[in-house]
This record gives C-alpha cells, sequence and structure tokens, in this order.
C-alpha cells in the first residue's frame, strides 16, 4: 500500500512532474510532427493501466524544531551578578537557583528587621505577663528614698529662707555687704528647686507604683501587638528582597544561552519570552522540551485535527524518520508571501534527544486511508491549456489528451478522482516520430 501526499508538496510536484512528462514526451518526438498516417506502435509499451489501489491520504508541510517554552531569566531588581551556576547545555529542574545577585544591603536590613522583631515580642510579653511582685517593691522603694529627699530639701529650702531674712535685715542695718545678700538670696532659690524636683519624683514614682499594682491594660496590649506585626511585616519585606537576589529556574529544562558573566552589572529586562530579543541584560536562556511548528496551506488545514499522527524528517537527519502528533492547530492563520497559512504545533513522541531547536523539518500529516483508489503514474499527468489531463490510446492509433480531475499524489503515483475508469490505459511516453502538437483534446469520453 502506498502513501499519498498533499499540501505542501501535491501541487507543486504534480505540475513539476508534469511538466517534465511534457518535456520527455516533447523531447522523444522533437522535429516530428503529425502525418496523416501514423505508423503503427505496441499500445501496451508505452502505455500502463488506471489501477484500483489502497492509499493512505498525507498532508506535507514544512516546520521548524523549537522550544515548547523559552524564557530569558534576569533580575528582579538591577545590580551586581555574584555567582552563576550554570553553563550553557546545562539541564535544571524547576526552583534550581542559576544565578545569586550581590545582596549585603538586603543581608544587612534582614538582621536588623530580626533584632525589631525580637524587641516587639518581648515588650508584648511584658505587656501581657504583668507586674511582679518584686518589681512593685523596688518600686515602693523608690517612693521612699524620694520622699526622704523631699524632706532634705525642704530642710535645706528652710534653713536658707531663714538666712537669708537674717542677712536682709543686717543688710538693712549696713552690716553686710550686697553680695552676702545676693548669695543668700541664690542659695534660697536652689534650695526651692531642690524640693520642687524632688516632689517631681515622688509623683512619678507614686504613679509607677499604681500602674505596677494594676493589671495590663488592654491599649497598651493592643499597641504592643501592633509594633510587633509592624517589625514582623518589615522583615518580611526585607526577606522577599534578599529572596529576589536568587535567580530560579521557572521550569525544568535547558540552559541555551549565557548573556551575563560573574561581576557583570545586570538590570531587569522586558524581554522575558522571546530568545530572539535576548538582551546584554538578561543572564541566561532557558528552553523546555521540543516540538515542531509546521505551516499548511489554507487549502489543507481541514485535513488536519489535534491528536492526528505525524511523520517528521529532519533536514539533518534525511534517512530517520520521527514520529509525533498534533498538540494544536492556530484558530488564526498567517500570511506568508501572499500565502495563507496556518501554523500546526506537533508534539515529538521520539527523537528529542538528537533533534536541536531551529532545526528545518518535513512533515507529513497522516489522514483518513482510500480503500479503493484510482491512480496513474504522475509522469502520465500533462497540461494543455491549464487544464490537467492524460494522453490516452485513440482510434486509428492517435493520441489523445483526456481531462482528468486530480486527487491526493503518492510519491510516484497520483489519484484520478475524474476523467478515468480502471483498466483506461494512459501514456508515460510517445512513441517515436510522435509529439504534443495537434494532439487531439476530448471534450467528454
Amino acid at each position: 500500500m502506498q502513501i499519498p501526499l498533499i499540501g505542501k508538496m501535491r501541487r507543486p510536484l504534480v505540475w513539476l512532474l508534469a511538466g517534465l512528462a511534457a518535456a520527455t514526451l516533447v523531447a522523444g518526438a522533437a522535429g516530428l510532427g503529425w502525418r496523416s498516417r501514423q505508423s503503427a506502435y505496441d499500445v501496451e509499451a508505452f502505455t500502463t493501466p488506471a489501477a484500483i489501489e489502497p492509499l493512505t491520504v498525507q498532508v506535507a508541510a514544512s516546520g521548524t524544531v523549537r522550544p515548547v517554552q523559552t524564557v530569558n531569566l534576569s533580575p528582579e531588581n538591577a545590580g551586581i551578578l555574584e555567582e552563576l551556576f550554570v553553563e550553557q547545555g546545562d539541564r535544571v529542574e524547576p526552583g534550581q537557583i542559576i544565578a545569586r545577585m550581590n545582596s549585603r544591603d538586603t543581608a544587612a536590613q534582614v538582621q536588623q528587621n530580626q533584632a525589631a522583631v525580637a524587641e516587639a515580642a518581648a515588650a508584648l510579653a511584658d505587656v501581657r505577663r504583668g507586674s511582679r511582685p518584686e518589681e512593685i517593691a523596688q518600686a515602693e522603694a523608690t517612693v521612699a528614698a524620694n520622699r526622704a529627699q523631699v524632706r532634705d530639701a525642704q530642710a535645706r529650702l528652710d534653713l536658707a529662707t531663714s538666712d537669708l531674712a537674717r542677712r536682709q535685715q543686717l543688710f538693712d542695718r549696713g552690716a553686710v555687704a550686697a553680695t552676702d545678700l545676693d548669695n543668700a538670696a541664690r542659695e534660697q532659690r536652689s534650695a526651692q528647686a531642690a524640693v520642687e524636683q524632688a516632689q517631681a519624683r515622688v509623683t512619678e514614682s507614686l504613679r509607677r507604683v499604681d500602674d505596677l499594682r494594676n493589671l495590663p491594660r488592654p491599649e497598651a496590649i493592643a499597641q504592643a501587638e501592633a509594633r510587633l506585626a509592624q517589625a514582623r511585616a518589615q522583615l518580611a519585606g526585607a526577606q522577599i528582597r534578599q529572596d529576589e537576589s536568587l535567580i530560579r529556574a521557572p521550569f525544568g529544562g535547558i540552559v541555551t544561552q549565557k548573556f551575563a558573566t560573574e561581576g557583570a552589572f545586570v538590570t531587569p529586562t522586558t524581554s522575558a519570552s522571546d530568545l530572539s530579543s535576548a538582551t546584554s541584560t538578561a543572564i541566561v536562556a532557558l528552553a523546555e522540551d521540543l516540538e515542531v511548528l509546521a505551516e499548511v496551506p489554507e487549502a489543507d488545514i481541514s485535513l488536519i485535527a489535534a491528536g492526528q499522527a505525524v511523520n517528521v524528517v529532519a533536514d539533518a537527519f534525511p534517512d530517520q524518520t520521527f514520529q509525533g502528533r498534533v498538540k494544536l492547530v492556530a484558530p488564526e492563520a498567517i500570511d506568508r508571501q501572499n500565502v495563507t497559512l496556518f501554523q500546526v504545533r506537533i508534539e515529538l513522541l521520539d527523537g528529542k534527544d538528537i533533534l536541536r531547536s531551529n532545526m528545518n523539518v518535513n512533515v507529513a500529516f497522516i489522514g483518513d486511508q482510500l480503500a479503493n483508489a484510482l491512480v496513474v503514474p504522475t509522469v502520465a499527468v500533462v497540461t494543455q491549456a491549464g487544464q490537467s489531463g492524460v494522453l490516452v490510446p485513440g482510434a486509428n492509433r492517435d493520441i489523445v489528451f483526456q481531462p482528468v480531475t486530480l486527487g491526493p499524489q503518492v510519491g510516484n503515483q497520483i489519484q484520478i478522482v475524474d476523467g478515468l475508469g480502471e483498466g483506461d490505459r494512459v501514456f508515460i511516453d510517445l512513441p517515436p516520430g510522435r509529439s504534443l502538437e495537434n494532439i487531439t483534446i476530448r471534450q467528454d469520453r
């Protein structure tokens, strides 16, 4: 059983072979014309019968091997590339660390925020725990000491006040100088200030005792909790910035390109999904798996469906046929030099170990099987005035052009959809002395 090809090679090859057939037929009879009387020839020697054969239809197209997914990896923030852990061609796993950016500043910030969290947590614990008996006793002792200081300060003030009054009397009688009076007044003011300060300390120490004796206030606990939450949020932000200094693989694959070296200044790039637009700001290019992207003519796209089997032959390995399966037919057409095409993604079932990205391939989409196809050799197909047809024996040994409707092509054979019947003989070569000039064109059989 033979397998016909349609699509990429169907019409061009048909017309090419038809042209070659015409050239062969013309060359075999060059310089000769029709005569009113034709010499006898053996029909079977120059013709072959149209035959019924089972055929499997194929749609041929060209394509390119490409990665299923690609990405150019770059840092979240601009900085110096500290370490690069991979080389071109290395295989990596999802989440694997590819590179590390300089992170000294963020590391210091993390440590600072960790200390702030610990401090806030301790403060909250103190507020929730409340006061211990020894703390209250210590505060009461402070109150007693401050009261004693008030008494001492008051005694000093009383003495200074009395001395000032005495010196005022002596000054009034002219017994002491003005400087003595000024010194006494200054001492009295100092003693008064000391009393006020001592009384303030007593008030503060009494408030401290009251606070220690009371249970923790809800608002105090809430404030301590808020300070702890804020410290933790700042720590989380610093840790995120530190983690962003580690460049990780978003998926498993192969490192296809290396754009930067250790010590280079690297910035974020917007070309993260296109290898062809990689810039020096990227660190490496990563590709996942391989597939084939084929382009199928609009006339043949109805014969392509997801899950359909595909044969793949690479230009680099012309003697090997790889197996594939249609993954996706593009919902929108593209234009290539005024030719409407549809892109078809093909999953490779084998050959990924030797095929490489951007290799050129020819693909054949395996289609329906034709159980009873009428076929003739492709060399038998010729054209007259833009009409496809074959040459058949006519009456009186003449040669007649028979218009036909062509179907899919298979190797050196092509299906005849209409215009011939099984067993009808068609010329594959012209007898000696015959040419294509003045051949009779049969309008109907």
